[in-house]
């Protein structure tokens, strides 16, 4: 049986709802559209102290990755840790130049001064003082190859080292850039619950003139305002969470700042896992690794070399002079040059040290084929879970659109027809905003990921390059 005229009017809410609804839905379809909330019928202004809704990306003409790139050479410009890695590289390029500078001819000068004594033929002479200078040059001809395996050593090393200062670099960027998106996710969450909050705190003024003409709608007040405090209390947490997050940033990249609009659209295409398997190889981490390998490869020749004969030229002038004492005065010059040539007899230790040597080459190559498998099967976890993170958001980013719509059609029903409550309309606005937000996760996790994927890979450095 259709309801009489009088009893429709009883289900429709009051005409200060109404226009205090109209209101609701006018600064929702505003929020929804982009454009910034408007004051009509005393509602749909943001409550005092929220915070901003983050701006639309911005489009620009020059390159999207540019705040990224920015925050990296801020951070790795003032890290004392990359500077020191840095110093590290420069000293080994040192050691190289010493080594190789073994293989030029080597001169010395020595001098001494003092009394001396001689005793022979059971008569002991003495002279009062003598002195004596000399400077003796030489140089390696041959021996075996031994100290050009020792410059291979040191070129090697050096290598570790320069790898070494480019994987602490691509670190610090890792690191820098997954902060970045740590606080752009906190800013995008503080500016829905913002949102949350204005919509909360118009539902709450139009109730409060409702209830000033019922008193009997007093319970849906008391509910709607209990809502109200939950999202402040929402807003509150995650307010705070962003300034953590922006405390953590700051100690990357210091006074350095960022909006979350310039990073929405970065690392969102994810690349395909046979490409970052491939590229996986030539990772400065793992180009590290196998420098220390060759560099230990290296060292195990130097060592079984040094058991070969060696070969040397040498050349020395030397002068000296006694005065008093028993011995007459006298002054005496010697000039020498020839070859000399060193042939190792007995060497017990020799062998031992050698089958060390090779050990720990061994052991270096393998450390570089387990390092390559775990990064590996850590770049199938985490491309899956990029994969997955992505997917989540395309879904949620679907299922959005029908939560629009049905919020829209919720909060219609109830100003309009009164055939839904205010616990369908608060359900409809918690369902909405709490898919907003985790759209916001998931995109921003896929984001991270995807950086994660990017650094195991050929390396977030060259992809901001």
């Amino acid at each position: 049986m259709p309801p009489t005229l009088a009893a429709v009017s009883l289900l429709r809410p009051p005409r200060p709802l109404l226009r205090a609804g109209r209101a609701v839905l006018c600064a929702l379809a505003l929020a929804a559209a982009g454009l910034p909330a408007v004051r009509a019928a005393g509602c749909g202004e943001a409550a005092p102290g929220a915070s901003p809704t983050p701006p639309a990306p911005a489009r620009t003409a020059g390159d999207p990755r540019e705040p990224l790139r920015s925050l990296a050479r801020v951070a790795v410009e003032r890290n004392a840790g990359v500077a020191a890695a840095r110093l590290l590289a420069d000293a080994a390029q040192d050691d190289i130049r010493e080594a190789q500078a073994a293989k030029l001819p080597q001169a010395s000068f020595t001098a001494g001064l003092g009394p001396a004594a001689m005793h022979a033929a059971s008569k002991t002479e003495t002279s009062a003082a003598q002195w004596r200078a000399g400077i003796a040059v030489n140089q390696m001809l041959y021996d075996g190859g031994r100290l050009d395996r020792q410059i291979d050593v040191r070129r090697l090393q050096g290598e570790v080292m320069r790898l070494s200062r480019l994987t602490q670099e691509e670190q610090l960027v890792l690191g820098t850039v997954s902060a970045a998106f740590e606080f752009s996710r906190y800013r995008q969450q503080a500016g829905v619950y913002a949102e949350y909050r204005q919509s909360a705190a118009c539902l709450v003024e139009a109730l409060e003139q409702v209830v000033a003409a019922d008193r009997g709608r007093l319970s849906e007040l008391v509910q709607a305002r209990k809502s109200l405090l939950q999202v402040e209390l929402g807003l509150a947490q995650t307010e705070a969470a962003a300034r953590q997050a922006a405390l953590r940033l700051r100690r990357f990249v210091g006074e350095q700042g960022v909006e979350p609009a310039a990073l929405a659209p970065l690392l969102r295409g994810l690349p395909a896992l046979d490409t970052v398997l491939a590229e996986a190889e030539r990772a400065s981490e793992i180009a590290q690794l196998q420098a220390q390998a060759q560099a230990a490869e290296a060292l195990a020749q130097a060592v079984a070399l040094g058991n070969k004969p060696q070969l040397s030229w040498s050349a020395g002038l030397n002068q000296g002079a006694a005065f008093g004492g028993t011995l007459p005065t006298s002054h005496n010059r010697s000039l020498s040059l020839g070859l000399n040539l060193s042939i190792p007899l007995l060497n017990p230790g020799f062998d031992a040290g050698l089958d060390a040597a090779r050990k720990r080459a061994r052991s270096a190559q393998l450390q570089v084929d387990e390092a390559l498998d775990s990064r590996k099967s850590r770049i199938a976890d985490v491309h899956d879970q990029a994969r997955s993170a992505f997917e989540r958001a395309r879904l949620t980013e679907d299922i959005l659109r029908d939560s629009e719509r049905l919020r829209g059609f919720t909060l219609q029903q109830w100003q309009q027809l009164g055939r839904r409550s205010l616990f369908d309309v608060m359900a409809a606005e918690s369902d909405h905003f709490g898919l907003r937000l985790a759209h916001v996760n998931a995109l921003v996790d896929g984001q991270q990921l995807n950086a994660t994927l990017q650094s195991l890979g050929r390396g977030l450095l060259p992809w901001l390059r």
